[in-house]
């Protein structure tokens, strides 16, 4: 141990030597502090922190670990061919900020994250601000955003050859302001069956004369792609499609076309797989489709029963308290509405999915004083939408060879896209649009959810069954306090703590290798 003048006072180093050059030299030491702040340590009261701060740690940390271990800068960097512009850098800055706090600015969450300490090269507050990222991209051509995204594909490890293609009409609404006009946006992308990561995608506005249709898109896609593309379409689209391209599918249905099948009764339905699909189960048959018979399957989901059986429940009271009340009123005050008039309004109340088939309303008398209104629930009614109804989904398929399991999960690939690009575009996307920055933009919400699907399946392969909002969410659990000593005649000294986990959170940690981002 050594001691240092300062200013008259002695601040002590634990000090190491050894021999360099044949000479004794310093090699490494550790401040210590005072004579005063050594015997508060051995007195075991140390000095209480000026301040501390709190920094986002686990989820940037661990999507970071996530692109460096798919090299996606050198990738990205490599597609443009731009050699003085760091485009692979800024597109892994647009996804690491995307991923782990998408409602704020870059240089606001650059701030509040612990980024600056991992992230390499290092890179100064200044360089990380929207402006910087937008002035970087603004040269990019359609097709380098095509080859960056394909450059990222490849870096994926996606081996299954059957990858499934999809349509989002509602992508994203693109506006100044929530009063401006919007620019409303959809997406077609091809995804894996596994994990639903997206490998390639184009992005097109909606209402545009010139939209390509979802089955030529597909077309395209698919040989951007070079493997076989399965089609998955939901309720509505499948009037759109000529189930006889081709093209292989898996699609929904509406249920209430097909009566017959949602009549069948409980005991036909077979547990699909009780650990990939709890509480699932499945009617594996056939019925006419588009003028073929086809393989169908119906499916009863308990939480999706329970979902709408609450949802409707809901729905129900609320129509029963308005007619109620419009029954009052008219029986109570002189009414001199017209009758035309409050069938409307009855009409109005009623018209909620579902309750019309089971709540009547029937208003008597001609003139306005005379008119009284009487409501009635069918309970008979109601018990049967329970029954034949709640919790089903029905699909059709050509994939013959598939078990249900592996047709339910193509299906449920589209919801797993859609919900992701809603929690990292949210309702509408505010900023100055055109159609070049619209286009970076898409590509960066692909780019973001392939990387978070990617984790996701690698969470569900470690045994922890987590959406990708829960797997942020659990992630972002885990902090980094920074805590500032005030100065004791040298520099103020700083100390950086993770956070307690929990269980899950701890398994997190070891599985994307957190240790090595740690303080």
């Amino acid at each position: 141990m050594v001691g240092k003048r300062v200013n008259g006072r002695t601040y002590y180093y634990l000090v190491e030597s050894a021999r360099v050059s044949g000479r004794p030299r310093i090699t490494a030491q550790r401040y210590l502090g005072s004579a005063e702040d050594i015997a508060a340590a051995m007195d075991a009261r140390g000095p209480v922190p000026e301040h501390t701060t709190h920094l986002a740690f686990g989820d940037v940390a661990a999507v970071w670990a996530t692109l460096e271990r798919l090299q996606l800068v050198p990738a990205i960097d490599e597609a443009a061919g731009l050699r003085r512009t760091p485009v692979g850098r800024y597109f892994a800055l647009a996804v690491l900020h995307r991923a782990t706090a998408p409602g704020s600015g870059l240089a606001e969450w650059w701030a509040g994250s612990a980024a600056a300490r991992f992230v390499r090269p290092r890179l100064s507050a200044d360089a990380v601000r929207d402006e910087e990222f937008w002035r970087v991209t603004r040269r990019l051509t359609p097709s380098q955003l095509e080859r960056i995204q394909d450059a990222v594909a490849d870096r994926l490890g996606c081996a299954d050859p059957i990858a499934l293609a999809v349509d989002l009409p509602n992508f994203a609404t693109y506006a100044e302001s929530d009063t401006a006009a919007a620019v409303l946006s959809g997406i077609t992308a091809v995804v894996t069956r596994d994990g639903a990561i997206p490998l390639v995608s184009n992005a097109y506005r909606r209402g545009e004369p010139d939209v390509v249709p979802f089955g030529v898109a597909v077309d395209r896609l698919a040989r951007r792609h070079r493997g076989t593309v399965t089609l998955v379409f939901d309720t509505g689209q499948h009037a759109q499609l000529d189930l006889d391209a081709g093209l292989p599918f898996v699609g929904a249905l509406p249920p209430a076309d097909y009566p017959d099948l949602l009549a069948w009764p409980a005991s036909a339905r077979r547990p699909v797989d009780p650990e990939r699909f709890p509480g699932l189960t499945a009617l594996d048959t056939r019925a006419y489709v588009s003028g073929a018979n086809r393989r169908v399957v119906l499916t009863h989901s308990a939480r999706l029963h329970a979902a709408q059986a609450r949802s409707f429940a809901q729905a129900l009271s609320s129509a029963t308290r308005q007619l109620d009340g419009l029954a009052l009123a008219l029986a109570a005050n002189p009414n001199r509405r017209p009758r035309e008039e409050l069938l409307t309004e009855i009409s109005r109340i009623t018209r909620v999915r579902w309750v019309d088939r089971v709540l009547t309303a029937r208003l008597t008398g001609t003139k306005p004083g005379e008119l009284r209104l009487e409501s009635r629930l069918d309970e008979a009614a109601r018990a049967r939408l329970d029954q034949e109804f709640f919790g089903k989904q029905l699909l059709v398929t050509d994939r013959d060879d598939w078990p249900v399991a592996d047709v339910i999960t193509a299906y449920r690939a589209r919801y797993h896209l859609d919900s992701t690009f809603r929690v990292l575009n949210g309702s509408f996307v505010e900023g100055r649009w055109n159609e070049h920055r619209i286009a970076v933009h898409s590509l960066v919400t692909v780019l973001t959810t392939a990387v978070t699907h990617l984790m996701r399946r690698e969470a569900d392969r470690a045994g922890l069954d987590l959406s990708v909002r829960e797997l942020l969410d659990q992630l972002s659990g885990i902090g980094e306090t920074v805590l500032r000593y005030s100065s004791t005649g040298g520099r103020p000294r700083t100390r950086r703590i993770l956070t307690r986990r929990d269980a899950t959170q701890q398994r997190l940690f070891d599985l994307f290798g957190l240790a090595a981002y740690a303080p």
